[in-house]
């Protein structure tokens, strides 16, 4: 299955708000049922287990309502691992209010050098051609002190096949037309392993597939 490049509705500035506040809450549930905070969760437990950490300051890129690590921190707590979160999204429409978050470019981070231990995304890599994706995960290497969390599809004609299958338990017609145009967008571990390898700077990177074709990937920050 070929990756093809679709803009998403979500992205355009005129898709009207309450259609916005309508996929954000379809994303939510998404992420809640179909791996999506798994996912997250399982990256930030990896990354505990490798630094003998306990407690993680983290920068949610391209945040939306912020539910993935809402509530995987809100899982780890079990296991003894705390979180602080901030969001960041281009939108302030895309954010809750009584967050601590900021409105801002995801691949020019208005943060100093190692600001965060950890910088996070969910669903954003794959709206990202190989030389943003590359200049993202620079970006997010700069302001992390640990390493760079990538949580996102796996294109494959079957996760395609269950989108248009799922189309009932999404109650926004933004969700349905993006979730297609999101799996065909997508990237496979090895297109994501060859893009993030592909800088100047040496790097680390971990890929690990999940629970309803979701990739996750561990970008170290150098001595880690």
């Amino acid at each position: 299955m070929q990756r093809v490049i679709t803009p998403e509705i979500l992205d355009s500035a005129d898709c009207p708000p309450r259609e916005v506040g309508k996929s954000l809450c379809d994303l939510s549930r998404i992420n809640r049922w179909f791996g999506g905070v798994a996912t997250t969760r399982r990256l930030i437990d990896r990354v505990a287990a490798a630094t003998g950490k306990k407690h993680f300051s983290l920068l949610e890129v391209a945040a939306g309502f912020g539910e993935v690590p809402k509530v995987a921190a809100q899982q780890l707590t079990r296991k003894g691992i705390t979180l602080d979160v901030s969001l960041l999204d281009r939108a302030h429409s895309h954010l809750l209010p009584g967050n601590r978050s900021v409105v801002a470019d995801a691949l020019a981070l208005p943060f100093p050098d190692r600001a965060f231990d950890l910088v996070s995304s969910s669903l954003f890599a794959h709206h990202l051609e190989p030389p943003e994706l590359k200049r993202f995960a620079s970006e997010a290497l700069r302001v992390s002190r640990c390493a760079v969390l990538i949580n996102d599809l796996i294109r494959h004609p079957l996760h395609l096949a269950l989108v248009y299958a799922g189309f009932p338990l999404m109650r926004s017609y933004v969700s349905r037309v993006d979730g297609v145009a999101s799996v065909r967008r997508a990237y496979v571990p090895e297109e994501m392993r060859q893009i993030l390898l592909s800088d100047t700077e040496p790097r680390k990177v971990e890929l690990s597939q999940h629970y309803l074709f979701r990739m996750g990937v561990i970008v170290w920050k150098k001595n880690n």
